[in-house]
């Protein structure tokens, strides 16, 4: 894992640049439970494994929205902004899952860094383009713009 660490004040040179990848995340189905757990979230594509067996995928798959809850776990595996006190997700630009992520499959991130802009606070507001990849897979799981900001 190569984490890029930066100051603040260097994140505006960064734009319009590709930060890399994560390392590979593991699926697995007691990830995808206690994410069906918390989020009421039961169907049973994502955690009956015998009927998803005669489902359209040929076993379960992780909640979409599990694949972008994700995201903040392999984000903080490509940046490390040292001098930020304080960090927030914002909120997100667009988001699609062109692909599921079967039951046992490993994803990785990967980041561009679209904009960075100063902010009131002080902070600095970062756009990220992002793309959730399947280990093995041609089409991507998810993918987001996503805004975060950082606080000094």
């Amino acid at each position: 894992m190569n984490t890029k660490v930066v100051s603040m004040a260097e994140l505006a040179e960064l734009a319009g640049t590709d930060l890399g990848y994560s390392p590979w995340f593991q699926i697995d189905q007691k990830r995808i439970d206690v994410f069906a757990d918390a989020t009421d979230d039961d169907q049973w594509i994502h955690v009956d494994p015998e009927r998803a067996k005669s489902g359209p995928f040929g076993q379960p798959i992780a909640h979409g929205y599990l694949t972008l809850a994700m995201v903040v776990p392999m984000w903080i595996t490509v940046l490390d902004v040292r001098d930020a006190r304080t960090k927030v997700n914002y909120g997100l630009n667009k988001v699609r899952f062109p692909a599921p992520v079967p039951v046992g499959s490993r994803v990785r991130l990967g980041v561009t860094l679209r904009d960075a802009e100063d902010i009131r606070g002080p902070g600095v507001q970062l756009t990220l383009d992002t793309v959730v990849e399947v280990e093995g897979s041609d089409k991507p799981a998810c993918v987001a713009q996503l805004i975060f900001r950082y606080y000094s």
